[in-house]
């Protein structure tokens, strides 16, 4: 039931009322429309990112903060929402191979969590 405004709806809304309260009004009701497909997405993709973090707290072993820092990290070095990176490594139960910088990143990350186990 999510409810995206449209560019042309956003001035009709901003243009209709005839008040400074209707203006207002209707300003405040885009303002909270935005807020609530942003959380939407949020949710959406906050599933997804907790699978990935399992999996690497399976793959290092590790805590729940550092598999999320982990993740973070890679996302960063990487420059790829941490949404995205999330679902690559999710597809990988999926058979679908992890990109190539991806998988560098984490490879790196992993090692850095347990530098004893280089050998």
């Amino acid at each position: 039931m999510r409810q995206v405004t449209t560019p042309r709806e956003e001035q009709r809304l901003l243009t209709a009322g005839t008040s400074t309260g209707e203006a207002a009004l209707a300003a405040e009701i885009l303002e909270l429309r935005a807020k609530n497909e942003q959380l939407s997405q949020a949710l959406a993709s906050r599933a997804v990112i907790d699978q990935a973090r399992g999996m690497v707290m399976v793959l290092a072993p590790c805590s729940s903060e550092q598999a999320w820092d982990l993740l973070v990290d890679v996302s960063q070095h990487c420059n790829v929402k941490l949404r995205d990176v999330a679902a690559a490594l999710v597809a990988t139960t999926k058979d679908e191979r992890l990109p190539e910088p991806l998988q560098r990143e984490l490879s790196r990350g992993l090692r850095r969590l347990h530098p004893a186990d280089r050998r």
